[in-house]
């Protein structure tokens, strides 16, 4: 077996991205790029199924059985032949007996008789011979041993479910890099199965920088402003299942960011930090980045988070995101959210979902870059989407993310917007 491929430099990514040009790079090239760089976990381990809510299924699952395992009712009622009932007139059947769920009852297996019916369950398996089941409340009894059937009612093959319509045996009942969902949970208990082979979680480092920024809990000096940051990077790493590695609050001093970079990147799969990545600042960080690892730094055309760095740090990806903390938000939801699933093994999830809405108002916007702005979504009187930008659109107003629950996207060619003209919008529900 030959042995496995180094990874390719960032330089060698870069000329595989057309147009690439990191001081004014498009939001659709900049995901292209990190697409391209990032790797798949590949430990696998075994987990209850319990256990396994929101983690990432590492191989396919086959069904080793029929589900259902028997043609069976979908109603209480009575199942019968469809060729036994009249077209133009009220059918009349004698009632051969009553079949349970779950029953061991063998009184049907020499099948029914011609023009009988059998009181059935919901549930329960369809006696040989019999396709149809007419829901009880279209009947009525006709004596102790009959039952009336009005014309019409039913056709042919109604209420019957079929053995292995949910599943046929051999199938592929979920497919690998699937995250697992409450109705993939039930879906495997119904093949019986116990345990769910999964991809280990993704182990995820950050930190912010700056000697600015304070820990709760501790005073503020002139100048200085809480961490937000670091919080909601953990909200949002809790939301894709990640193990995170909170490593606090990292001051503009070489010696301690080289040990903060170091340390992440040999605890964890990816590195996430905020601030310290804008152009001219006059802190350490961007220096430290690219002394202990291979690291771009890029002007992306997108407003809010311009500033951003990509690489490697060991075998750790980085990711620099700016330092305001509206900017935080979407550069992760632009590029590291996908990065991470991308990452965690997943595989063939559909893009986050977009919603066209009109526009309460209109909005300035110049072509050549990428804007998210913060909106507030609900039904118009007509019944449509409709979306109000939440005021100042601020990268430091983290307030206006609380308020808003959608992320108004204008495309990188979009110019400016008119009242009442149709946008997309990102909701938030299930994102942040």
């Amino acid at each position: 077996m030959n042995p496995p491929s180094a990874p390719s430099s960032l330089e060698q990514i870069a000329s595989c991205v057309a147009g690439y040009d990191p001081n004014a790079l498009p939001v659709a090239q900049a995901q292209e790029f990190i697409a391209r760089l990032v790797p798949r976990v590949g430990a696998v381990e075994s987990l209850a199924l319990r256990s396994a809510l929101g983690r990432v299924l590492a191989r396919d699952i086959v069904s080793a059985i029929d589900v259902p395992a028997h043609d069976n009712s979908a109603m209480d009622g009575y199942a019968l032949r469809g060729a036994d009932l009249k077209a133009d007139a009220d059918s009349v059947l004698p009632v051969a007996g009553t079949a349970f769920a779950g029953s061991a009852d063998q009184a049907f297996d020499a099948g029914v008789p011609p023009g009988h019916c059998v009181r059935i369950m919901t549930g329960a398996v369809m006696p040989a011979g019999l396709d149809t089941v007419v829901p009880q409340e279209f009947t009525q009894p006709e004596g102790d041993k009959a039952v009336r059937i009005p014309a019409g009612v039913v056709r042919t093959g109604d209420n019957r479910r079929l053995k292995g319509e949910d599943l046929a045996r051999g199938s592929a009942a979920l497919r690998a890099g699937r995250r697992l969902r409450p109705a993939d949970l039930g879906l495997l208990a119904s093949l019986g199965q116990a345990e769910v082979p999964v991809f280990r979680r993704l182990r995820v480092a950050f930190f912010s920088t700056g000697d600015e920024l304070r820990s709760i809990g501790e005073p503020l000096s002139v100048g200085c402003v809480y961490d937000s940051n670091r919080y909601t990077i953990w909200g949002m790493l809790q939301r894709l299942g990640c193990e995170v590695i909170d490593l606090g609050v990292v001051r503009d001093d070489p010696a301690a960011l080289r040990a903060a970079f170091s340390d992440a990147a040999a605890s964890a799969d990816a590195v996430i930090t905020s601030g310290g990545v804008s152009v001219g600042e006059a802190d350490h960080t961007k220096k430290i980045m690219a002394e202990l690892g291979d690291v771009l730094f890029w002007r992306i055309a997108m407003r809010p988070g311009r500033p951003m760095a990509i690489g490697r740090i060991g075998n750790a990806i980085l990711f620099g995101l700016p330092g305001n903390p509206v900017a935080v938000m979407v550069t992760f939801y632009a590029f590291v959210r996908d990065a991470l699933r991308a990452m965690s093994g997943q595989a063939g999830e559909p893009p986050s979902p977009t919603l066209r809405a009109r526009c309460t108002t209109a909005l300035r916007k110049k072509p050549g870059r990428t804007e998210y702005q913060r909106g507030i979504v609900t039904r118009g009187a007509d019944g449509h989407w409709q979306v109000a930008i939440t005021g100042s659109q601020g990268s430091g107003i983290l307030s206006s993310m609380s308020v808003a629950n959608g992320m108004v996207v204008l495309h990188h060619e979009q110019g400016n917007v008119a009242a009442g003209d149709e946008v997309d919008v990102i909701p938030f529900d299930g994102l942040v």
